[in-house]
């Protein structure tokens, strides 16, 4: 697997430095978050330091300890709500006009947003936007219908924010295929992988049970197709993340073994012992559970869909995510069979070293190098 930024530099012009300051947009409730804080550490020996803005609800007091941790990060916490929430656009346009006063002040070298419509300010620093997911695609993916008409202004604002971004970036070429069809065909955009730091998650005594992480309540995760099967497995099942959903109520974890939410520290030994971990996703651009799963050498149970069939093709055992049957007997099947088990440990092992944190920093500092050149040419002209 190769990672999928074009030389830069080629032509033989010299790069600019790193940048010094990168005013950096996220929100501390997927993934996303633990994305920008293996970047960020990555980018620390490089000389970059981070100025983490916050939307869409507080951080937790763990988060809080996590950002402390990272020397290069600071901090500008808010509670707007984001582009994909109920109702957002008032909070959406004070976001901005917050953000484009941290610019003023900070003046960083660029920005790096990890969502769309705040693209589409009127920034003084080269802009990056990296599109983790999106509502239309999750949409066709868990809703396996079209688009609704109500969503029609959030499809516009994120046309709107990708069109005005100097670069474009996503964590697999299955995300950039959905963005390039739902919105803009963004010819110039670039696909650089997710990653996580080795030195954490790693292969322990493997025990007989099989783990699941994300958030359970998301239909996108499709946990709850596992929750439902585990009466039926010989196995005990453990799954580890939120049950409560933003919106009031609670998903069903009847039959398995809660472990509630896990801080990473705390989920590495579950990982370890795991023989088997299991995501059935419907809709997942990239998956870093699947990643720290397989660093731990956990046999690999995935959703059949196009992402993860880009990234974990030859390395995992795909079931139909939306069979309930196939998920159990590929499960039944797995748990009797000791040698699949450690030819699927071992191939997800192996795959695991393509996706490394410093493959991620460097493709993220080609970036990075390429916009500030951009920024320099069209100041020359």
């Amino acid at each position: 697997m190769n990672n999928l930024i074009p030389s830069i530099g080629a032509d033989n012009q010299a790069l600019p430095s790193a940048p010094g300051l990168i005013l950096m947009a996220a929100d501390p409730i997927g993934g996303v978050w633990n994305y920008v804080l293996e970047l960020s550490r990555g980018l620390a020996p490089h000389g970059v330091n981070v100025a983490l803005a916050t939307m869409g609800r507080p951080l937790s007091p763990g988060q809080r300890r996590e950002v402390a941790d990272e020397g290069n990060v600071t901090l500008f916490e808010s509670k707007y709500r984001l582009e994909w929430m109920d109702n957002p656009w008032g909070d959406v346009e004070k976001s901005g006009e917050w953000l484009l006063s941290l610019e003023a002040e900070l003046k960083p070298d660029l920005v790096h947003l990890n969502g769309y419509a705040h693209a589409a300010l009127p920034w003084r620093s080269p802009c990056l936007v990296v599109a983790h997911s999106c509502v239309l695609s999750w949409w066709e993916a868990v809703r396996g219908e079209q688009v609704p008409q109500r969503l029609d202004d959030y499809r516009t604002r994120v046309s709107r924010g990708l069109a005005a971004a100097d670069l474009v970036a996503a964590p697999s070429s299955a995300m950039l295929d959905c963005i390039r069809r739902l919105y803009l065909p963004l010819p110039d955009a670039q696909v650089v992988y997710n990653a996580r730091g080795r030195t954490r998650f790693r292969p322990g005594r493997k025990e007989d049970f099989i783990l699941s992480v994300g958030r359970v309540w998301d239909e996108a995760k499709n946990i709850g197709a596992l929750v439902r099967n585990a009466y039926d497995l010989p196995w005990p099942v453990y799954v580890a993340g939120e049950i409560n959903q933003p919106g009031g109520g609670a998903a069903n974890v009847d039959g398995v073994n809660r472990l509630g939410f896990l801080a990473p520290e705390s989920l590495a030994p579950w990982y370890a012992a795991a023989a088997i971990y299991v995501l059935p996703a419907r809709y997942e651009p990239f998956g870093l559970t699947v990643l720290e799963a397989a660093q731990s050498g956990c046999a690999l149970v995935l959703g059949d869909i196009p992402s993860l069939r880009e990234l974990w093709d030859g390395a995992a055992l795909f079931v139909d995510p939306d069979s309930a049957m196939d998920l159990q007997k590929q499960l039944r099947a797995l748990c009797a069979d000791r040698n699949r088990q450690a030819s699927l440990r071992e191939k997800a092992l192996e795959r695991s070293r393509s996706f490394t944190a410093g493959r991620m920093t460097d493709g993220y500092l080609a970036l990075y190098h390429r916009l500030r050149r951009g920024k320099s040419m069209t100041e020359e002209v």
